[in-house]
């Protein structure tokens, strides 16, 4: 592990006050170790990413990559678009993910090009989309201002256009709910998290990562004009679905 993908001991230390669980350099120095350690299928969404955007990017558009944090998805769409003239646009709200994010994307050697963007995504202009991708960024928005910004996105795209949307569940069945919660539990448990890192990170996300349903994100969509939606990955309580724009 190098010095900027240190391991995550942030919620370790027991007299420790956390207050609200915030983005900030604490977090990019971590969040590489965080992610992996803590979102079951991390790994496989990210590559599937890649596979999604050769598919589906179009030739003179643009690919979005909206909560982009240190870029993984940015990587994965970098390494496979096929189609000419497109440029990727990621979009991030901390000041201290971008600067990590510029820092890995200029070590990179592939050469679709770029454009990293540190502004609220309830401010982003999205245009002449052919893919945007949103990984665990929405259950960061507040709840109210969900529906306006998926419309928002959906009339950004081109016809033909994929949104890849991942996002941590609730179920609305109260056993299975439990049940997924308790295999994420063992699941960061069995990744070196002890009993009191789980619960102090838990407190810290309470209010800030507001979970929804399938239903929810699907009947959403929906009412945007997104069409042929489908769940196309789940582990436990983490998702993630394709909507297409007719």
């Amino acid at each position: 592990m190098t010095d900027d993908q240190q391991r995550d001991t942030l919620f370790a230390a027991a007299d420790a006050e956390f207050g609200q669980f915030t983005f900030d350099q604490k977090v990019v120095d971590v969040f590489p170790d965080m992610i992996k350690r803590s979102v079951p299928g991390y790994t496989t969404i990210i590559h599937m990413v890649g596979q999604l955007a050769e598919r589906y990017a179009q030739a003179g558009s643009n690919c979005y990559d909206l909560g982009c944090s240190l870029g993984a998805s940015t990587l994965a769409m970098r390494h496979r678009v096929q189609a000419a003239d497109v440029k990727i646009i990621s979009i991030d709200n901390s000041p201290d993910m971008i600067k990590r994010c510029k820092i890995i994307l200029d070590a990179d050697s592939h050469d679709v090009p770029v454009e990293l963007r540190c502004e609220d995504l309830l401010q982003s202009p999205i245009d002449n989309a052919s893919v945007v991708v949103m990984n665990f960024t929405l259950q960061f928005i507040q709840p109210d201002v969900r529906d306006s910004l998926i419309r928002h996105i959906y009339d950004g795209m081109r016809p033909g256009g994929v949104f890849i949307l991942s996002e941590k569940l609730t179920f609305n069945d109260a056993h299975h709910d439990k049940l997924m919660n308790e295999l994420h539990y063992y699941f960061k448990k069995t990744n070196g998290y002890s009993g009191l890192e789980i619960a102090q990170k838990r407190s810290a996300l309470e209010n800030v990562l507001i979970p929804e349903s399938l239903e929810c994100h699907k009947q959403r969509l929906a009412n945007a004009g997104f069409r042929g939606t489908e769940l196309w990955f789940q582990c436990f309580n983490f998702s993630s679905l394709l909507a297409f724009k007719p």
